[in-house]
């Protein structure tokens, strides 16, 4: 397994990186390849990590795997199995709490993210909590790793929602895992694509239709794109897995908690009630 892939050095800021801010963003309707999906989210999630995890860190946890905003965690759910002495790969880790959660628990964990933002969290965070894994910076459509690395991978909406060919992110997943390995992923839960992100009342009516597929786009003052989301329907989710090579063993639709208050964004208690919010897909290579 290559782990020895270096993160590129970052200069040392308030999270051990300097990011150029972003600046006010609007929607666009414009199309986003890969490459440009690439470069906006990286250039996005550099600038907003430390706000992001002034927001979310708390929930996230040091050491924790939080499936979803619905408050899934892995010690409860056991979506991916027996981990002790496996080898895992988290697809797009953020600060990699997950990562840490895992090693915590005997498995061989190397984590990779787009943003060297985020990464600069996630050596932060090693450093507070003494548990290191192996952290690389990296696009999910270009993995640096040889094929068959891996016996598990696994991502809480990391990376996913952000690449435009979630096809090829597929693939590459099937290239690193050996057979018979396991892939779980949370996202939007598909149908969210048709409602606005909005955690109130607003957000319980259809603005758009659940099957167009135009990424959302949001550009900075100058046009440039700053933050790009892809939707796929499910069917779409699920044809990509099987063209990879997956067999697709599960698909949760966690349910709203009962008593929980939390908001994150769009996902809320009163939209919870309705629909689904999040769906991750169980799988596994062959």
């Amino acid at each position: 397994m290559t782990t020895d892939v270096p993160v590129p050095f970052v200069s040392p800021g308030a999270a051990g990186i300097l990011a150029e801010p972003v600046g006010p963003t609007r929607p666009r309707i414009r199309p986003a390849d890969q490459a440009a999906s690439r470069a906006a989210n990286r250039r996005w999630w550099d600038a907003d990590a430390d706000d992001y995890h002034r927001e979310h860190g708390d929930f996230l946890g040091a050491a924790d795997l939080v499936w979803c905003p619905e408050n899934l965690r892995e010690a409860d759910a056991g979506l991916l199995g027996e981990v002790a002495g496996r080898r895992i790969l988290e697809v797009g880790c953020g600060s990699a709490p997950c990562a840490r959660y895992l090693a915590g628990r005997g498995a061989q964990v190397v984590a990779f993210d787009l943003s060297a933002g985020m990464l600069a969290h996630a050596r932060a965070a090693a450093a507070r909590t003494g548990i290191a894994v192996p952290l690389v910076q990296a696009d999910a459509c270009e993995l640096p790793f040889r094929s068959g690395s891996f016996d598990i991978a696994f991502s809480a909406f990391g990376a996913i929602p952000f690449v435009a060919d979630s096809a090829g992110a597929m693939r590459e997943v099937a290239r690193v895992l050996r057979p018979g390995g396991r892939w779980v992923f949370a996202v939007n839960h598909p149908m969210r694509w048709a409602f606005p992100d909005d955690p109130g009342p607003a957000g319980l009516t259809v603005i758009q239709s659940y099957f167009d597929r135009s990424p959302y786009v949001e550009v900075d003052a100058d046009d440039v794109p700053a933050y790009v989301e892809h939707h796929r329907t499910m069917g779409d989710r699920i044809r990509e897995l099987v063209a990879a090579g997956f067999q697709v063993l599960d698909v949760v639709e966690p349910e709203w908690p009962e008593g929980f208050a939390q908001e994150w964004g769009q996902w809320s208690p009163l939209r919870g009630e309705y629909f689904p919010g999040t769906a991750i897909f169980v799988t596994r290579l062959g």
